[in-house]
């Protein structure tokens, strides 16, 4: 087929099934304030929808040959996967398929046992996904990922993981959520409910890019190496939640922070972030999900200065040691506080 014969079938195709009538979807990026580790294990955690998700589009052509085409776009607008997939069984048919193209695979694969009758119809399927943030911040490409598809598929976005990548879930409720959620996971039945955290102190935290990421599987998997006595840290850590959502002072909010992080540390023998890399740093430091990686949260006390005087001298220290992202707390999180429950309240 030569050049002009593929415009005009392209154009005959658009004319046929306009982009316009395309499927959208989006998930909203997270972090996880509290509860690391222990959320999986029934611990309450405080968690935050940030302002960045991933888009999906779905967009069906007329074919003679029906075929599941997949492309991904970074921040930067570029095209970082593609992959082709037959709709019998989502086998993919590239040669030499990607560790991607095999995951999203098995994400299909699980999606068609949830709904037998998802992608059953004689037509080209083109599918678009686009993130908002960088690949390796680790605000949750999978999780949007999944929840997205879910939605597409109307099947339940929990079920998908649980059966596909694990985890607790809280990056799901995290999705479709506009604002802070309570999350508890207790066996594998997630309740989520809003909360009103929007701290006064909010224009004194900051989240630290650490420039390394984390693997949450790898995270999840030394953790599990651990014994601890969940009867006594699981309810250190939920009162810890509780705390952080209730603080009315940066000092209470610290003195709770500090706390987790000597917990997360003690059972997974590790030297906490602050005191292994920033231990002359006049604010707190404390890691968001697995440990290692991502994104920290950092305090700003103003004592004996202005607020704006301390956050110069915070974005001067961490420049200092090659860490150039360092974005307010405003910049980052979602504060609407419009999200809709789960399959209950928490208790």
């Amino acid at each position: 087929m030569n050049q002009l014969s593929s415009i005009l079938e392209h154009d005959l195709v658009k004319k046929i099934m306009p982009k316009e009538n395309a499927q959208h979807f989006y998930g909203h990026g997270k972090l996880l304030l509290s509860g690391e580790y222990f959320v999986l294990d029934g611990a309450l955690a405080l968690t935050l929808p940030v302002r960045f998700g991933q888009t999906l589009t779905v967009d069906y052509r007329p074919s003679f040959n029906p075929m599941l085409t997949w492309k991904s776009y970074d921040v930067n607008k570029s095209c970082w996967f593609e992959a082709h997939f037959e709709f019998w069984r989502f086998r993919c048919v590239d040669e030499n398929p990607s560790p991607e193209a095999l995951l999203l695979q098995e994400i299909f694969q699980q999606v068609r046992r949830q709904n037998p009758h998802f992608l059953r119809d004689e037509v080209d399927v083109h599918v678009e996904t686009n993130l908002e943030f960088p690949r390796d911040w680790g605000l949750g490409s999978s999780s949007t990922l999944l929840y997205n598809i879910a939605q597409w598929a109307y099947i339940s976005p929990f079920e998908l993981m649980f059966n596909t990548i694990g985890g607790s879930g809280y990056d799901i409720a995290c999705a479709q959520s506009n604002g802070a959620i309570l999350f508890q996971n207790k066996n594998k039945i997630p309740f989520w409910a809003p909360v009103n955290f929007d701290p006064s102190f909010k224009d004194q935290l900051f989240l630290l890019y650490l420039g390394n990421k984390a693997s949450t599987k790898d995270g999840v998997r030394e953790f599990r190496k651990k014994y601890y006595d969940q009867g006594k840290i699981l309810p250190l850590i939920s009162e810890l939640t509780q705390a952080m959502t209730a603080a009315m002072s940066l000092d209470v909010f610290s003195q709770a922070l500090r706390h987790h992080e000597e917990i997360v540390g003690a059972v997974l023998d590790q030297v906490p972030i602050k005191p292994r890399f920033f231990d002359d740093y006049f604010g707190e430091v404390k890691s968001l999900g697995a440990w290692g990686g991502d994104f920290a949260l950092v305090t700003v006390p103003a004592d004996g200065c202005s607020t704006a005087e301390a956050v110069a001298l915070a974005q001067r220290y961490f420049r200092q040691k090659g860490l150039g992202v360092f974005m307010p707390y405003s910049e980052m999180i979602l504060v609407e506080n419009k999200s809709e429950g789960g399959h209950g309240p928490i208790q």
